[in-house]
């Protein structure tokens, strides 16, 4: 095995579940030293355990993203160091999803949403960008959301804040993408998560009459991160990728 120092580092946030650990794992399993993150020590604790007994690298950092602007950056901070001092590539996958309408989300869920979905990518690019545009190279990969581009009447808040995490994205791209950083999107549909297991009768529901005609896996949205980060996609600036089973191009009635 590569030590972190030999092989492309990436920080991981969210990656303790869901589609977050699944990138870390996959990442791990294709030669990236993985930084995982998130509240829980134990989730992050068992993550790095399993990728390291698969034979790949990978450190926890703990990370509480509704944090102030200043301890999001000591965080960076953390996650740099863990990295071996160098991070090539950041995965924001972190979100919130309060599951109400508009008239029943609480104070406090709309500032924990946009922090951790909005703001918190915005101080983490911030905080690590910079190092990368001096190196002359590295990837940012946003995870979005088919909701992004339709109206919904129970979770508007999550719709809205995923539309602002993509209008980032393409501004990063801009912004960042002629000193050698490419960033980009993958936005994925209903997908099998542990956050939506007592639901799972919805997703089913929900993605029946998508061409894919089911959920789809974290594995799935992953691979396509996977790919963006590779150098097999080094002409992607920009794009969103929809790994979404169709239901974005084809939303069924």
């Amino acid at each position: 095995m590569t030590t972190p120092q030999q092989s492309p580092t990436v920080l991981v946030t969210g990656s303790t579940s869901g589609i977050g650990a699944a990138t870390a794992r996959m990442l791990a399993a294709r030669g990236w030293h993985v930084v995982v993150t998130g509240r829980d020590q134990a989730r992050g604790d068992d993550v790095v355990s399993g990728i390291r007994s698969a034979g790949g690298s990978a450190a926890f950092v703990a990370a509480d993203l509704t944090a102030a602007p200043a301890e999001l950056r000591a965080f960076a901070a953390a996650a740099t160091e863990a990295a071996g001092g160098r991070l090539d590539a950041v995965v924001h996958d972190a979100a919130l999803c309060p599951p109400v309408d508009t008239l029943t989300l609480t104070d406090d869920d709309l500032e924990a949403t946009l922090a951790v979905n909005v703001r918190a990518p915005h101080v983490l690019t911030a905080a690590l960008a910079p190092a990368m545009v001096e190196r002359g190279h590295g990837s940012i990969v946003v995870i979005g959301s088919w909701m992004a581009h339709v109206g919904h009447a129970f979770v508007g808040l999550y719709s809205a804040t995923k539309a602002a995490e993509l209008q980032l994205m393409r501004s990063w791209a801009a912004e960042f993408g002629p000193r050698g950083v490419r960033v980009n999107a993958v936005s994925p549909g209903a997908t099998r998560t542990p956050i939506n297991d007592d639901a799972s009768d919805v997703v089913v529901r929900m993605t029946a009459g998508t061409p894919a005609g089911r959920p789809g896996t974290p594995d799935e949205v992953a691979a396509a991160v996977a790919w963006l980060l590779s150098d097999d996609a080094r002409y992607v600036h920009g794009a969103e990728l929809a790994v979404d089973g169709g239901i974005t191009a084809t939303r069924p009635a």
